[in-house]
């Protein structure tokens, strides 16, 4: 497996050059293609990114936002990835981009599994993808011990899955292993020594050990401290 490991002098750095990049890789893709689906993760790291990608000029009308996961709660809890987004990547020139949800007000995601799927298979294979990795090697909410990992890496894995894994307090859904590893660009955005150590460690591994494996080939990695 074989990924480019970029290392930037700091924070500020990796977030400038890495939402440069990612628009570079939109305006390409959009130069032959209709439109482009962008998937990107919840969390903290990413949103200094989304505070620079948000003012990139591109045709956004054309661009379609969706998370790679999100916790099974409400759009406007203090634990929705959606609430981020919203903030943070879907305002400026980015609030004309579309937005593909994954929630909806069921009591469990697998009720709304085949809605919520139906429009991203209109826009496989994803355009680029932007992946976060926890210091556990989890990528999106592909979790090692989580109850349906075999399912979501497997090669005819569906959309979307429910997860549920220990420590993760709520239900979650995510993009399976190959709707990821399938997106036309991938990054990997990571932060800290024990995150770049948990990357060294996942070599060799299983994807059922380290998920983020099932994602890495072909990716370019962004690393501060």
């Amino acid at each position: 497996m074989s990924y480019e490991f970029i290392e930037y002098a700091d924070r500020d750095m990796l977030a400038i050059d890495l939402a440069n990049q990612i628009a570079g890789d939109l305006r390409s893709i959009l130069g032959h293609e209709e439109r482009a689906a962008l998937a990107v993760p919840g969390g903290t790291s990413p949103g200094p990114v989304f505070d620079d990608l948000c003012a990139a000029d591109l045709d956004w009308s054309r661009v379609d936002v969706m998370l790679t996961d999100e916790r099974w709660v409400p759009e406007d809890h203090e634990r929705s990835n959606t609430r981020l987004l919203r903030q943070r990547l879907l305002v400026d020139r980015a609030k004309r981009a579309g937005y593909l949800p994954l929630y909806a007000p069921f009591d469990q995601p697998e009720e709304a599994l085949e809605d919520l799927a139906r429009p991203i298979k209109g826009e496989m294979p994803l355009a680029v993808v932007l992946l976060g990795m926890g210091a556990d090697m989890h990528t999106a909410s592909l979790f090692p011990g989580a109850d349906k990992l075999a399912e979501a890496l497997a090669p005819n894995a569906p959309v979307l899955m429910a997860m549920r894994a220990p420590g993760a307090p709520e239900p979650r859904i995510t993009l399976t292993a190959p709707v990821l590893d399938g997106a036309l660009r991938k990054h990997v955005l990571i932060f800290g020594a024990e995150k770049r150590a948990a990357l060294e460690a996942a070599k060799g591994k299983s994807a059922l050990e380290a998920p983020i494996n099932a994602v890495l080939s072909g990716a370019k990695v962004h690393w501060a401290e």
